[in-house]
């Protein structure tokens, strides 16, 4: 047997544990075909366990997610909780402590899957967006003051550092180097767009501009550098999807353009992310929520799980584990299901996930 990774297990609220119970199905049949293995360790964060002790996460959580390879999440979010203050308690601390500076979101459109956009197939929507996930409007820079008055005053700033900016933007070129189109044999060129607001942000994205090609020129010659204004990226991403191949952005322009990308290839039961930090511990997870209304009746959409699976074994290193998982989808969304939607897949919950796995 090959090497092992241990993985934390957050299977979290609502419909998270049953999604996630289907990634782990597939993650070990991927495991057993292809000579590795994965000790798999649960962990009960969430909003049961917070309304069981009061506490959102104990004061070791931190230090011992860092033992591991990487994280399993299911999904944060239980109506018996305030909205926010599990994301926040949770997810944003996770991210924030144990430095994921990279959100990594694949837009790509599987066989079989409805898109809202006419008339475009996979061969159009199939992009990457790598959002810096450490720094920008989001840290909460700034202030209230006369609050409730007629002169009252909200501060909120986008504040990055060179620092920040090159390491995000580094990965991405890395990121593009590796699994670009052309890498992918599905181009000409691996290409990286910059995704900012030079006209009007002069500062911030000045910083991010001079930094991209300064290191592009200089270290990634192979890469062929575009720029893209994040209004016209919009536009584009409806009507001319095939032009992207990579894109690298902010934090704050990368949230809102990654859920129109989502919309674009089928909606969240497909979409999956990963907060990474390449040099620690990364966080793999189904973008959608965690649906309590569906809890327990196994009717839920497991396949964003079950890709955020894949993600974690090409960040592993199990690139044709990795593959093979996402092939296997691919053939279940073109020959299987009928819909993403829950109750409407045609199977139930576990069925979705025994497909996937017995093609691997």
């Amino acid at each position: 047997m090959g090497k092992t990774y241990a993985i934390a297990v957050i299977p979290g609220d609502g419909t998270g544990p049953e999604v996630v119970r289907q990634g782990c199905k597939v993650l070990n049949a991927a495991a057993a075909k292809f000579g590795f293995n994965l000790e798999m360790t649960d962990f009960d964060f969430g909003g049961e366990r917070y309304l069981r002790t009061g506490e959102i996460l104990p004061e070791t959580a931190v230090d011992d997610l860092q033992q591991f390879q990487a994280i399993y999440l299911g999904a944060i979010g239980h109506p018996g909780v305030k909205p926010g203050l599990l994301e926040k308690g949770i997810l944003l601390k996770l991210r924030f402590e144990l430095d994921q500076y990279i959100n990594l979101r694949p837009v790509r459109l599987y066989p079989g899957v409805e898109t809202p956009l006419k008339n475009l197939g996979p061969e159009h929507i199939d992009y990457v967006v790598v959002r810096e996930n450490s720094g920008g409007i989001y840290t909460g820079t700034g202030g209230i003051s006369m609050k409730g008055t007629s002169n009252e005053v909200a501060v909120q700033s986008m504040v990055y550092n060179r620092f920040q900016v090159e390491r995000c933007l580094r990965y991405a070129f890395e990121y593009t180097r590796k699994f670009g189109k052309k890498a992918r044999g599905k181009g000409n060129a691996n290409t990286l767009g910059l995704v900012g607001k030079t006209n009007v942000l002069t500062y911030v994205f000045d910083l991010w501009e001079r930094t991209f090609h300064e290191i592009g020129e200089k270290d990634y010659p192979d890469v062929q550098r575009e720029y893209y204004h994040v209004d016209a990226t919009c536009m584009w991403m409806v009507k001319s999807p095939e032009w992207f191949d990579v894109l690298v952005t902010s934090n704050m322009f990368g949230d809102i353009i990654t859920d129109l990308g989502a919309e674009t290839q089928g909606g969240m039961g497909i979409a999956a992310g990963a907060n990474i930090n390449p040099e620690g511990v990364s966080m793999f997870e189904p973008i959608g929520g965690s649906a309590p209304k569906y809890t327990g009746k196994n009717i839920i959409n497991p396949l964003a799980a079950i890709c955020a699976g894949a993600m974690m074994l090409e960040t592993l290193g199990e690139l044709d584990a990795a593959g093979a998982v996402e092939k296997a989808v691919k053939e279940v969304t073109a020959t299987k299901i009928k819909s993403l939607s829950a109750g409407k897949m045609g199977y139930s919950t576990s069925e979705v996930g025994d497909l996937v796995a017995q093609r691997l």
